[in-house]
């Protein structure tokens, strides 16, 4: 078996055979890394085969699918939580060992263990040429904004800690509030690790924004603005999604002027994160209120576009449209190729580590719903997919809070607070 031993914890290599993934216990190995996506050569055993050979021989597999040019830091941070978790040595490979190298070369530069000359004299060190992990890590480096990304498995949603590196002002997006609906308990352990990345970083929050009154999760966006004082937003459309929302759950008393927020954004409306110039594009389609905020060379397009293998958002949610959302995304891809897109949630296709962030080129050309695809054609595969979704889990949970900006209901006579949703309200629904 080829491998070439990195330190102590770590040894890289080439495509390895199903025999030798099932001897890798043998080797001393405790997990195995996948940094190779399927398809690109018709031997390669694969995820699926790959992930059955690690069982087989008990030693974990994490899969991080990863192209040169499309590596993004999610993909970095993921190979460093495998190898942590494995409890032991691992080995990773990709088809001639280099991608596997060149992810744990860049945790280490990130980290400021590394600079770039280092990632190269390891290259050097070690027969692989990572040339490219260093201008990858350079080009890194000048990006503005920084951009941490917050990943919770119980909703596969994304949430963002969006910050200037000169001024050390920053903004949160799409924060959530967590919510188990079996035994009706909330926490605030996502928003409170933001919190701590903030504090970690000398950041100060200047905006708590939502793209959208999310269907999947509660919004902290309340928590946090009691946290930190900063203003919340969102765009001025919500208003309409209220109105839907206070009819269907009954709920005359409703505010539907969009007052639970500080600020209500319209389309081409301008703000800041620190030095950093920042715009507003409404996004309609997926629902009537969801925006994209665009700041700096980073543009945070909720659920309008997932990752290149997940495809696109569904439009059969109360409001939604199927061609409004196409020509919404449409818009977004006007936007230079170069730019960084964030996605707002990750369902993680074929047990892949999470990941939610892309490029406006990479979209156009391997987005298997938008490259190649016409209005006519997206808004039929988009109509045949969604008759086949369940509606999420936690919708008639998490609309009654979003409206309000995050708010959870007031506390009843006895101190209790309490959801209420409507049965039936969603006729056609998928079971």
């Amino acid at each position: 078996m080829t491998m070439i031993r990195v330190n102590d914890v770590l040894s890289v290599g080439p495509q390895p055979s199903i025999s030798e993934i099932r001897s890798l216990a043998g080797h001393g190995f405790a997990g195995m890394i996948n940094a190779r996506p399927d398809g690109e050569e018709a031997s390669q055993p694969g995820n699926a085969a790959e992930r059955e050979a690690t069982g087989h021989a008990d030693v974990s597999y994490t899969f991080i699918p990863v192209n040169m040019p499309t590596i993004t830091e999610a993909d970095v941070r993921a190979f460093q939580a495998a190898m942590a978790d494995a409890g032991g040595p691992v080995f990773a490979h990709c088809k001639t060992g280099t991608r596997a190298l060149t992810l744990y070369a860049l945790g280490e530069a990130l980290d400021g263990r590394m600079s770039s000359q280092d990632i190269v004299a390891l290259g050097l060190k070690l027969g692989i040429d990572l040339s490219a992990a260093s201008r990858w890590f350079e080009a890194h480096r000048q990006l503005r904004p920084d951009v941490k990304g917050f990943f919770d498995p119980r909703t596969g949603s994304v949430q963002y800690v969006v910050s200037d590196p000169d001024t050390r002002k920053c903004a949160l997006i799409d924060p959530v509030l967590d919510f188990d609906e079996k035994s009706g308990a909330t926490t605030t352990r996502n928003a409170d690790a933001m919190l701590s990345y903030v504090a970690e970083n000398g950041l100060s929050v200047e905006w708590i924004l939502d793209t959208h009154p999310h269907a999947d999760h509660l919004s902290a966006a309340q928590y946090l603005k009691q946290k930190t004082g900063a203003p919340t937003a969102i765009g001025a459309p919500v208003v309409d999604v209220q109105r839907l929302w206070r009819g269907i759950y009954n709920w005359p008393e409703l505010r539907v002027d969009g007052s639970q927020w500080d600020r209500l954004f319209s389309d081409g409306d301008t703000f800041k994160v620190g030095s950093i110039a920042a715009r507003v594009m409404f996004s309609p389609g997926h629902t009537l209120a969801s925006i994209t905020y665009v700041i700096g060379n980073a543009a945070f397009v909720h659920d309008t576009i997932f990752m290149p293998d997940s495809g696109t958002a569904r439009a059969d949610f109360p409001g939604g449209d199927a061609r409004i959302l196409w020509k919404s995304i449409q818009k977004i891809l006007e936007l230079p190729d170069e730019t960084r897109l964030f996605t707002g949630h990750d369902y993680q296709p074929g047990g892949r580590a999470p990941k939610w962030e892309s490029t406006v080129g990479e979209q156009k050309r391997t987005n298997p719903h938008l490259a190649g695809v016409n209005e006519e054609a997206f808004a039929g595969l988009r109509a045949a997919r969604d008759r086949t979704l369940p509606m999420p889990k936690l919708i008639l949970h998490a609309l009654q809070v979003n409206i309000q900006a995050g708010r959870l209901p007031e506390p009843e006579a006895n101190g209790m607070r309490y959801l209420k949703f409507p049965l039936d309200a969603l006729q056609g629904a998928v079971w």
